[in-house]
């Protein structure tokens, strides 16, 4: 359950959100275009991030630029 300690972490790299326009899901209330999150880990195909929540979440990496 290493998931549960991502948030202390520390942080890998910066990515910077470049848009909200999802296909299937909801992410304008978790990301903000053009704010510049810390990536705690990351997959393949998934950055996951401390978003707006304060928790973090997996976003796809097609929202996302290195900062």
């Amino acid at each position: 359950m290493i998931h549960l300690t991502w948030r202390n972490h520390d942080t890998l790299k910066k990515v910077k959100c470049v848009h909200t326009d999802a296909k299937k899901f909801l992410v304008n209330n978790a990301l903000t275009t053009g704010k510049v999150y810390d990536v705690k880990n990351e997959t393949e195909e998934f950055y996951y991030i401390i978003d707006n929540t304060g928790k973090v979440g997996g976003f796809y990496k097609e929202y996302f630029q290195n900062a």
